[in-house]
Order: structure tokens, then C-alpha cells, then sequence
């Protein structure tokens, strides 16, 4: 794995893990609200980098990435962020691999970028829309009771909301080892990029029945965070997706990594 980084949007410095097979097909993975490229750890790590080029990046805010006081709200600063991964690294059509936040970043970069660059797209427990009463109905009550505890600058409190956080996103209790590696990232976001994420008002819906490339919708049966009727939701509006539902939470591609790989791959060897 190579750890590189390139300039984003507006001049930010953003970082990436560089991975798997350096001649085949790219596979890029956008992380979620408040976490990191190495949320992508048993992808990054696993059969799948013996066939597919693997990139995963820190998000504007995240991980190892310039976290700038500004900017979160401007949907072309994050469509050029994805842009100018994608040119960086000379990737020949990637797959966008998006989990919950993630796939608001994707049509960011859909709706000013367009299909052109992209081989296909899977949404893993996505969400589409924000700052409604119709995007919060998708969420589960548990989840956005949390949301004032994200924005406090009370270490303590912040804290509090970020771990029960992380329990919302797996069907299974992690290791120590895993939880503190995962709320160590998840701290290192400061309050106010997070913040600024949830006060965002758009709606990228009217994108979806426009999607022409391939569009795999991943989701847990046992997601806490995203009810599963925004699968419905997705498949009505979007002509060329299949769904992929599994006996996971949230994070589906950590509580069964090895039935999500080998869904992935088979979606991919399609493209």
C-alpha cells in the first residue's frame, strides 16, 4: 500500500491509499461521516487486491486530508475533489464505491463531472439527500439523537456521540484493538467539519433516474443508521441498479467482508 497525496479542490491536500494491483480495473472507496480511508481495511487488505487497483481516500476534513474551516457546503469543491483523484492517479474509469456519506460525495461529482470517467457505481448503505424532513426520514431515531453530540466542542460529549456512533455501524461488537483504531479517526475530525457536513440542504435525487452506468445498491438488513426502505426508494428511481441486501449492519463490508468482496468483485468483473 502506497500513501499519497494530491491536491483537491480549491488548493486542499488530500490523502489516499494506493493499493492492489497496479494494472487492473480501479476501484476508488469514499469513506462515511467522520471516518477514514482505513475504514476500507479489509478491502484494501484482502483477494480483491490481487485483481483491482484499489484507492481509498480521506474525505476533505478526515483522516490525513487538510481539514480547511470552510468550503464543506460547495458541491463542486467535492466533485473536483473525486476529479482530481481520478487524474492524479491516471485511474481508467473507476469504480466509485461510496458507504452512507460517501455516496453524497459521488453524485457531487456525478452532477459535474457526469458518467463519462466512470465504469460504475455501488452504493453501500447510501444515503442521497440531506437537510430534510424526507432525507431524515431514512435515518433511524438513534442515529440522529446523536447528531447535537457531533457538533459539541466538549471533549467528553464528543466523544460520548462518536463511540455510540460506531456501535450504530456494526451488527457485531468490534475488537478494543478495532474500536479504538476507529474512534482514534473518527476524534481526529473536528467538530466543526462536522458540523459543517449535516448542514448541508441538497437533494441529489433527481440525479438517480438520469444514472445510465451500472449501479450496485449494497445494504444490511440490520442497518441502525439507514432504514432499509430507502432501498426501495433507490431501486424506483434508478433503472440500472440491482440490489444486494445482507445479514449485516451499516457496515457490511466490515461485518461480512468476505461475502461483500466477492459481491463486489463479481459486480465489477461485469464492467
Amino acid at each position: 500500500m502506497k500513501n499519497i497525496m494530491i491536491t483537491g479542490g480549491g488548493g486542499a491536500q488530500l490523502h489516499a491509499i494506493d493499493a492492489g494491483n497496479a494494472t487492473g480495473k480501479p476501484i476508488v472507496f469514499i469513506h462515511g461521516f467522520s471516518q477514514s480511508a482505513l475504514s476500507w481495511s479489509r478491502q484494501l487488505d484482502s483477494p480483491l487486491a490481487d485483481t483491482y487497483r484499489l484507492v481509498a481516500m480521506d474525505l476533505r476534513g478526515h483522516g490525513l486530508s487538510e481539514k480547511p474551516r470552510e468550503g464543506y457546503g460547495d458541491s463542486r469543491l467535492w466533485a473536483d475533489d473525486v476529479n482530481a483523484l481520478i487524474r492524479a492517479l491516471d485511474l481508467d474509469r473507476p469504480i466509485l464505491c461510496g458507504w452512507s456519506y460517501g455516496p453524497l460525495v459521488i453524485l457531487d461529482y456525478l452532477r459535474h463531472y457526469g458518467e463519462e470517467y466512470i465504469r460504475g457505481i455501488n452504493f453501500v448503505g447510501a444515503v442521497t439527500k440531506l437537510g430534510s424532513d424526507e432525507a431524515a426520514s431514512v435515518l433511524t431515531a438513534e442515529f440522529l439523537g446523536l447528531i447535537p453530540g457531533f457538533f459539541s466542542s466538549d471533549a467528553e460529549e464528543s466523544v460520548r456521540s462518536l463511540e455510540a456512533l460506531l456501535r450504530l455501524c456494526f451488527a457485531s461488537e468490534l475488537s478494543s484493538e478495532d474500536q479504538y483504531r476507529m474512534l482514534g479517526y473518527s476524534v481526529i475530525v473536528p467538530p466543526y467539519v462536522r458540523q459543517a457536513l449535516f448542514s448541508r440542504a441538497f437533494d441529489n435525487d433527481d440525479l438517480l433516474p438520469t444514472l445510465r452506468k451500472p449501479v450496485l445498491i449494497t445494504h444490511g438488513i440490520h442497518d441502525a443508521i439507514v432504514k432499509p426502505a430507502v432501498i426501495e426508494q433507490q431501486l424506483a428511481t434508478i433503472a440500472c441498479a440491482k440490489i444486494q441486501r445482507m445479514a449485516t449492519g451499516h457496515a457490511c463490508f466490515w461485518d461480512d467482508s468476505a461475502a461483500y468482496n466477492a459481491s463486489l468483485h463479481n459486480f465489477a468483473d461485469t464492467l
